[in-house]
């Protein structure tokens, strides 16, 4: 075989195994750009019903974002002026928080639970893993603020956790935040995913993965590391809570976080084998600690 035809198999080799690689990172970038709804399962959400399940006053909502989007959620009122956002993860919807709302009801604090952009009943847009989401934490705020409460923290879970992360960095409003299973590096999170779900190595797949997605989401997909945000909510307090064997976002995400935030920081390994369980895995102690953090950072003024 003469070179010429070696040349051209090679070519056409490349153009194909570009194709797949091309073809894999588009399909992989579509799960973050259009996730599935969560089809919900009580061992995790618990309370599957929505707000009625908890038998205390509420109200639905609606407000909007800076894209003029509508965001629908459930306001708890309490008898303060201290509110806390709880932030839900992807694919998920306001209904993830409503484990820890009767606890931190309970100790006196006004609860807004929401649905991020494209999830529950929000407004269709495309998710970009906190980077468009943070915004609508931000207008959260706005909210509450314009009903009186200047008092305010977040509670943000897996990729609302790592929402809730940047939204705090960029808005000095929020006093204090709560932030359980994040992920510290997306990039190193979906290598993790490709292999250990797929067996792909992360050379060319993930980085073709962030280079699609960075395209699709008109911005740098490696610019949204809730790591490389962490260290500048100092000195407002942060607490970092991760399961010790999470099975979809590895414990040394949390340790990463926790690593690069500033004091005063505190943390809790709760032990527990799946996603975001710390609730799950004692809620007793899970509350009193969620709780006596939120007393000491929110100050009433």
């Amino acid at each position: 075989m003469n070179i010429k035809k070696i040349a051209v198999i090679l070519f056409v080799l490349l153009i194909i195994i570009g194709i797949i690689v091309f073809g894999a990172a588009w399909h992989f970038s579509n799960q973050l750009i259009k996730p599935k709804p969560y089809i919900c399962e009580t061992d995790h959400f618990v309370y599957c019903e929505g707000a009625k399940e908890l038998g205390l006053p509420y109200q639905d909502i609606e407000f909007t974002n800076n894209e003029h989007g509508s965001l629908q959620g459930w306001f708890f009122p309490a008898q303060s002026k201290k509110a806390i956002v709880m932030v839900h993860g992807i694919t998920a919807d306001r209904r993830e928080g409503l484990r820890w709302v009767k606890a931190l009801h309970n100790a006196g604090y006004n609860l807004l639970l929401f649905d991020l952009r494209n999830h529950g009943k929000s407004y269709k847009a495309k998710t970009g893993m906190g980077y468009y989401e943070k915004n609508d934490v931000i207008a959260a705020v706005d909210f509450l603020q314009s009903q009186g409460y200047n008092d305010i923290g977040v509670f943000g879970v897996s990729m609302g956790a790592s929402t809730a992360i940047q939204a705090m960095a960029s808005d000095k409003r929020i006093q204090a935040g709560v932030f359980e299973a994040a992920f510290a590096n997306l990039g190193d999170l979906l290598a993790e995913i490709a292999k250990r779900d797929f067996g792909l190595p992360r050379f060319p797949i993930i980085n073709a993965v962030m280079w699609v997605y960075s395209m699709r989401l008109g911005a740098n997909a490696n610019a949204i590391n809730p790591e490389d945000f962490i260290g500048s909510i100092s000195p407002r307090p942060v607490f970092i809570i991760h399961c010790d064997s999470d099975d979809y976002i590895a414990y040394h995400h949390g340790q990463r976080i926790f690593a690069k935030a500033g004091e005063p920081k505190y943390r809790w390994t709760a032990h527990c084998n799946k996603h975001a369980r710390a609730w799950q895995s004692n809620p007793e102690e899970a509350e009193k600690k969620v709780v006596d953090f939120y007393n000491k950072c929110i100050s009433s003024r």
